[in-house]
């Protein structure tokens, strides 16, 4: 099993979400839980691609953290 974070930002009414660590890997949707779902299925296949051209799959080096500033 291969775990990437996603970041998902709102802009002009939609959603797109993206990997740092999957560089061309991204998706869209009209909602968060769309660009969710859509991002799952882009790295599904981004995976299937690099196995299928036997390249290797990158490692998730990405974290994120919330920080709370007053």
């Amino acid at each position: 099993m291969y775990r990437f974070l996603i970041v998902i930002e709102k802009a002009n009414g939609t959603y797109s979400a993206y990997s740092p660590d999957l560089a061309g890997c991204i998706a869209t949707g009209a909602t968060r839980e769309e660009a969710e779902k859509n991002m799952h299925e882009a790295i599904e296949m981004h995976i299937r691609g690099l196995l299928e051209d036997k390249l290797p799959i990158p490692e998730s080096h990405s974290f994120a953290e919330y920080v709370a500033v007053q």
